[in-house]
């Protein structure tokens, strides 16, 4: 069980440090999927993400290989770092939009899904790409992305439906 390969990366880092940057590489989009699907800020889950990757260089020499997935450890950081967020935001009564909703078990599954998917949209063309993070990341209005864009609204329009269809279609082949 486990990927032989990582155990390497994960032992190349425990003998120099520097080496973490292939195992902080494989495994950003995953944590912070999981981190933003929690935290629903996306400036907490930026900072709860590089704090989870700060704990995992920082405790990387008493890490075990066990045969489970790196990764897995990496998200029970980010369990925990969510947990911690959810009562330092109680303590301190923060907006509802900031507070992270209580910790439940990772489901892997769903986390790979969404970092599969925000690999899938880095891929994008350009403009295609920038529709659609500013469409369903920042949230933005087609009038506001046409101007962003300087383009017709049919015309971005026209951009998010091509988007959508390719990653519908590269989600659906998992070889992608």
């Amino acid at each position: 069980m486990g990927d032989p390969d990582e155990r390497l990366l994960v032992e190349a880092a425990q003998r120099d440090s520097s080496k973490f940057a292939d195992l902080y590489e494989r495994h950003f989009e995953q944590v912070y999927a999981y981190v933003a699907r929690r935290v629903r800020n996306r400036d907490v889950a930026e900072d709860l993400t590089a704090e989870v990757f700060h704990k995992a260089l920082a405790n990387l020499t008493r890490y075990e290989w066990r045969g489970a997935p790196f990764g897995a450890w990496l998200i029970r950081i980010a369990a925990n770092a969510v947990a911690d967020r959810s009562k330092q935001a109680n303590r301190e009564v923060l907006g509802a939009d900031d507070m992270p909703d209580p910790v439940v078990e990772p489901d892997l599954d769903l986390i790979e899904h969404r970092a599969r998917l925000f690999r899938l949209v880095a891929k994008l063309p350009g403009d295609q790409r920038t529709v659609i993070v500013e469409r369903f990341v920042a949230e933005r209005s087609i009038r506001d992305i046409a101007a962003l864009l300087n383009k017709t609204e049919g015309a971005v329009k026209q951009l998010q439906f091509r988007a959508l269809q390719t990653l519908r279609s590269r989600m659906e082949d998992r070889d992608a």
